[in-house]
């Protein structure tokens, strides 16, 4: 699934390279990281967009080459409702793809 379909759209967007952490904010959102045609690899939620933005570059398996290509991407939002905006995205991936993202390993568990 291409990141431009994502419903709500993120509204941000930086190379997922270390020299870009410092403009992420330290602020709670949901983000995806794309290859660099734009194609969902991975989709997650944070209480610290910036903190989790460094643990993913850090993560070898964040950066692995996928049939799609390698995370080239972090496209984020700003947001209290995170748990539902993963849930929709994911939603969106595994409805336009039939899985979830490549990079998805497991599907988070719903809030209670």
């Amino acid at each position: 699934m291409n990141v431009a379909l994502l419903i709500p759209s993120p509204e941000n967007r930086t190379n997922f390279r270390r020299d870009r952490q410092r403009f992420i904010p330290y602020l709670p959102g949901c983000y995806a990281l794309s290859s660099f045609n734009g194609e969902v690899l991975y989709v997650g939620l944070t209480k610290n967009l910036r903190r989790r933005f460094g643990e993913h570059l850090d993560d070898r398996s964040k950066s692995v080459s996928t049939n799609f290509g390698v995370a080239f991407f972090f496209y984020w939002i700003v947001c209290d409702e995170v748990e539902k905006i993963e849930r929709t995205w994911l939603n969106e991936c595994e409805i336009a793809d039939g899985i979830l993202p490549s990079l998805n390993q497991i599907r988070s568990p719903c809030p209670g």
